[in-house]
């Protein structure tokens, strides 16, 4: 069996391991337009800001490495440039010498992966405007850098390439803009969460320029302005675009392999294409997401490396499926860290499910233990059934730890309120005796069964005070003075009982506290003295950052200038 591979990085050469692991007797032939293969693509922005500082350490393989110990046949600057399903063969062109000629498969497997996006706009193709996808671009940005010393950079946009070569550009000391039409960051979380992420790149010195439509690049005195919709220019010693990423499938396309989503390759969960015996995977193809069931193209390399084992050993013969992917993911942001699984808020209520959340900001460990820090916690679950649909996290210590067992728990097809009854490894320096987890599900166990009742940071506003209802706070009258809600008045939780004559006696409250702990007793104790009582979720350090980040945003946009 002669097997042919159209790329050779996560997919591409996850597949060639697994195909010599399977079959000793088979021809394996890789080509990669590329001068490297199996690199680390999430590792190039680091290398840039210097963290990662031997240029090798990228490279997880070489093509002799891997010949040594797979006797696989890795050809780099190869570009496979046409696809020829009728006679089992592809069209290669060495991109070093210029020949061309055609190479037979039994089987092949497609490993395009994903382009940046290059947007039709005036300015693309300028020498200071750079992408960020290979080794040879990670190369020429640090070359540049080294040459020129620009002393700003203008990003164009926000996902997980923009924002950590934002955090090692600005480490380099250079001034560091993120313009893009969103008005957010990172969109695997909803608006709320990646308030916190927004914050601490203000903090860090990150001009953020959110809600902005860039429509094109001009050189000006040595440098590149961005060229920004009704606005002023912003203007930098280079741009790199981080738009997002692109399915590259025009091989496939030309070819008439089905196409789905974003121009992406269709595959059934055996890595199977529309035309027998191609076989594709990575961030070139469409999967189903596994929470919604709906088509989804999902850029990680997780997947990609599941993908390129699965397509192996059907390639083999086996019957290997991909369940679908949940998109989890954690990036870090100078000291903090953020973290997401399955589908957040919005894009469960986009999907049609009937989504709610619970939001919590417990302890990194056990308080009494030193060097604990508050974590941010949303777990998005579905009303009525309380399938659990996703989770978002962000903070500093084991954030990667919960976000890991929530994937697992979404995984498993656990209920949220299932999270109480996980057996998780406790000790004072790593965790609490109720983990975060639980405590996640023993809060949506205390919704479904109505022991306690949850506003939203929607409605918080939304609340009437015309003293329709009873608006409290229960926090301490110093935390109380340092900020507060509008209309929401100040009783310690631990004055609630002695003071419960001050409240008028059937009126709805609506109570507010720090984090959703010291709100969640005082309803306890006011349901148990007759009254309705909701807690809102989150507490007020959540509301507080959430409405700084959307004031902020808003105060920009009016007034044309970073955030």
């Amino acid at each position: 069996m002669k097997v042919v591979i159209a790329g050779g990085v996560a997919g591409g050469a996850t597949a060639a391991a697994r195909l010599r692991r399977l079959d000793e007797e088979a021809e394996i032939v890789v080509f990669e337009r590329s001068g490297y293969v199996s690199y680390a693509n999430c590792g190039l922005p680091y290398y840039i800001g210097g963290v990662i500082k031997d240029r090798s350490a990228l490279t997880l393989q070489t093509p002799e490495s891997f010949y040594r110990r797979f006797r696989v046949d890795m050809r780099t600057r190869h570009e496979v440039t046409a696809l020829h399903p009728e006679r089992k063969t592809v069209s290669v062109k060495n991109l070093e010498t210029g020949e061309e000629f055609e190479e037979s498969y039994d089987k092949l497997l497609l490993s395009p992966g994903a382009k940046p996006t290059q947007p039709r706009l005036p300015g693309v193709g300028l020498e200071k405007v750079f992408t960020l996808r290979t080794v040879e671009d990670t190369f020429r940005i640090k070359e540049y850098i080294n040459a020129c010393h620009p002393k700003s950079a203008v990003l164009a946009g926000g996902g997980f390439i923009g924002l950590e070569l934002a955090e090692n550009l600005r480490e380099l000391g250079m001034e560091v803009t993120i313009v893009q039409r969103p008005k957010q960051l990172m969109n695997p979380f909803d608006p709320d969460m990646a308030a916190f992420i927004h914050a601490e790149a203000r903090c860090r010195g990150i001009k953020l320029a959110l809600g902005r439509t860039v429509e094109g690049f001009a050189e000006r005195d040595g440098g590149v302005d961005v060229l920004l919709k009704d606005e002023p220019p912003l203007h930098a010693g280079m741009v790199v675009l981080a738009i997002g990423v692109t399915p590259d499938t025009a091989l496939a396309k030309e070819a008439g392999l089905e196409l789905g989503l974003k121009g992406s390759i269709v595959v059934s969960d055996r890595m199977e294409t529309s035309i027998p015996d191609i076989y594709a995977v990575g961030d070139a193809v469409q999967v189903k997401h596994y929470v919604t069931g709906q088509d989804a193209v999902i850029s990680l390399a997780g997947p990609a490396n599941r993908q390129g084992r699965i397509a192996a050993d059907n390639i083999c013969g086996g019957d290997s499926r991909y369940p679908g992917s949940q998109g989890s993911s954690v990036i870090k942001v100078f000291d903090l860290t953020a973290a997401s699984t399955g589908v957040n808020e919005t894009n469960a209520k986009r999907a049609g499910l009937n989504a709610d959340a619970v939001v919590l900001s417990p302890m990194s460990h056990a308080g009494y233990y030193p060097g604990g820090k508050v974590m941010t916690m949303k777990v998005v679950f579905e009303k009525g059934t309380y399938r659990l649909l996703g989770a978002q996290i962000v903070g500093y210590e084991g954030v990667d730890k919960r976000i890991d067992v929530l994937a697992a728990a979404i995984h498993a097809n656990l209920s949220a309120i299932q999270l109480k009854d996980l057996d998780l490894a406790y000790a004072p320096p790593y965790s609490s005796a109720k983990d975060p987890v639980n405590m996640a599900g023993f809060m949506v166990e205390n919704l479904a069964e109505g022991v306690v009742k949850q506003f939203r940071l929607e409605e918080a506003d939304a609340l009437p005070r015309d003293g329709g209802v009873t608006l409290l706070d229960v926090r301490t009258p110093a935390e109380y003075g340092r900020g507060h809600v509008q209309g929401f008045r100040n009783i310690p939780v631990d004055e609630l009982r002695e003071r419960l004559g001050e409240l008028e006696p059937g009126k709805p409250v609506y109570v507010m506290c720090q984090s959703g702990l010291r709100s969640y007793i005082a309803c306890r104790i006011l349901a148990g003295h007759g009254f309705e009582a909701y807690n809102f979720s989150g507490g007020f350090r959540f509301y507080d950052t959430v409405r700084n980040d959307r004031r902020l945003i808003e105060l920009a946009t009016a007034c044309g200038m970073d955030q």
